[in-house]
């Protein structure tokens, strides 16, 4: 489901943890100056819902024009045409070759903790997001204590507003981005893998949200500044193994602007001549650029855009229509994301917002059946991800599953909802829709999460582990 305001996020965990003198921090999700809250991220010019969606009962079941097909390797910088929309769909272990490069067979647990929880349980992995905005410079700074600003605002720790580059969320006499070569520092000292999310079109374009973001994509300054402090990122990775997610939202906004993505403009070659001048200057080229520098710059990593139920204008999984070709709808999502690279994996989404928080504050069910009986249910949104995967030939990744649980008192981070429960009750679910992980995570700073959850997802997580947990080939389908 769409959020219009994910900025308003805890962009990182936990407080701001100052630096010691030899420049190490505590610990790694060491917030911009202020708090978690990023305070310098954007307005946002968007709807104040921050997870509105599109109404499943929507009429129009398929918006735009000809089937854009699916893509090519995502490796290859070259724009290409792809192979035929039409090829069958992949068949047999989808996620097994990725996870063996992990050194995994199950399916994978993972969240979006502080250090603190993050070591009560054996995650698989844990993710942060790296959004807020970027610096004003053509370049990423040198130093955070002079020269660097981020929105105007100095990034120098002195500046009580603090700065939405994530690059200088840490002690402003260190070079930029100690904050996330701690991160991985820390989460791989656990024994977990690192995840990014990568969210910052929106903060950075300052523009509403939709398709004023994905027209911001043609500014070729804006575009520069957004290809190198993606490089930037990379260098911080270099050889660790991480999980990359990038963008969400935006790939749905853009499939609504055009179903065709060779067809909607981006500045790509002319803002990044280094590393993809002979890409096309599109949204399919702005993808296939930024997955060929992950494999350019962080050979290692698996990266992964971002599929959204609700980018055809139709929300598959909210849907409430018994008639609704579920697959027919995760079809198109997933050409329009093969044609902008497809990457390693693809990221599917439950909900933004707990359940009983869009009750509550919203007037809005957005509960789904724990049954399957009533749509919307758990076996609609597995039947959406599993046609996605099976026409891309990737596997998916469940992220950022709502944290509340039915025992929560039901207030701002104690909201209830029962997606993770489920998940942990059906894990083979998860595994016969080509799930490679179920990644929990707060959607916004109202939210329930792993810090105010009384331990449950700690417990949950790990009795997975105690029980064997999932293998992640089955040869079972479908229920």
């Amino acid at each position: 489901m769409r959020s219009s305001a994910r900025w308003l996020l805890l962009l990182v965990p936990g407080l701001l943890f100052f630096y010691t003198l030899s420049g190490a921090p505590p610990e790694a999700e060491a917030a911009p100056r202020g708090g978690g809250v990023c305070k310098k991220c954007p307005p946002d010019a968007g709807t104040p819902d921050a997870g509105t969606g599109y109404d499943a009962g929507t009429p129009d079941a398929g918006t735009g024009g000809p089937d854009a097909g699916t893509g090519s390797d995502a490796g290859t910088p070259d724009a290409g045409t792809g192979s035929d929309g039409g090829t069958p769909p992949a068949t047999g272990c989808l996620g097994q070759p990725l996870l063996e490069s992990l050194g995994k067979n199950h399916v994978l647990v993972g969240g979006k903790t502080d250090s603190a929880v993050a070591s009560l349980a054996p995650y698989d992995l844990r993710y942060i997001y790296l959004a807020g905005g970027l610096f004003d410079s053509a370049e990423p700074c040198n130093s955070c204590s002079t020269s660097c600003s981020a929105a105007g605002q100095s990034c120098s720790n002195s500046n009580p507003n603090g700065c939405g580059w994530w690059g200088c969320w840490q002690w402003d006499q260190v070079a930029p981005g100690q904050y996330l070569r701690d991160y991985f520092r820390q989460t791989l000292d656990l024994g977990q893998i690192p995840m990014i999310t990568y969210y910052q079109m929106l903060h950075t374009s300052r523009v509403s949200e939709g398709a004023q973001e994905v027209a911001a994509a043609q500014n070729v300054s804006l575009m520069q500044r957004y290809f190198n402090d993606w490089r930037f990122v990379l260098k911080q990775i270099g050889t660790s193994t991480a999980l990359l997610h990038i963008e969400p939202d935006f790939w749905a906004y853009a499939q609504q602007v055009n179903t065709n993505p060779h067809m909607i403009p981006a500045a790509v070659a002319s803002a990044n001549p280094t590393d993809c001048a002979n890409v096309e200057n599109t949204i399919a080229g702005m993808g296939r650029c930024m997955i060929a520098m992950v494999r350019k710059y962080a050979p290692n990593a698996k990266v992964g855009l971002h599929a959204s139920a609700w980018a055809t204008k139709i929300d598959a999984m909210m849907n409430r229509d018994p008639a609704l070709d579920v697959e027919a709808e995760a079809r198109k999502v997933a050409d329009f994301l093969m044609e902008c690279g497809g990457g390693d994996f693809v990221a599917v989404e439950t909900s933004d917002r707990d359940a009983q928080y869009y009750q509550v504050r919203l007037g809005r069910n957005s509960w789904w059946d724990t049954t399957n009986t009533t749509l919307p249910h758990f076996r609609q949104a597995f039947r959406f991800a599993k046609a996605l995967s099976e026409r891309m030939g990737r596997p998916n990744l469940w992220w950022q599953i709502p944290v509340g649980n039915m025992l929560m008192p039901g207030y701002d981070q104690h909201w209830r909802d029962n997606r993770l429960d489920y998940f942990f009750d059906h894990p083979q679910e998860v595994a016969a829709a080509h799930g490679i992980g179920m990644v929990f995570g707060a959607g916004e700073q109202a939210q329930t999460n792993p810090s105010t959850d009384s331990g449950h997802l700690v417990l949950r997580t790990n009795n997975y582990f105690l029980t064997g947990g999932q293998p992640a080939c089955l040869n079972a389908s479908m229920p």
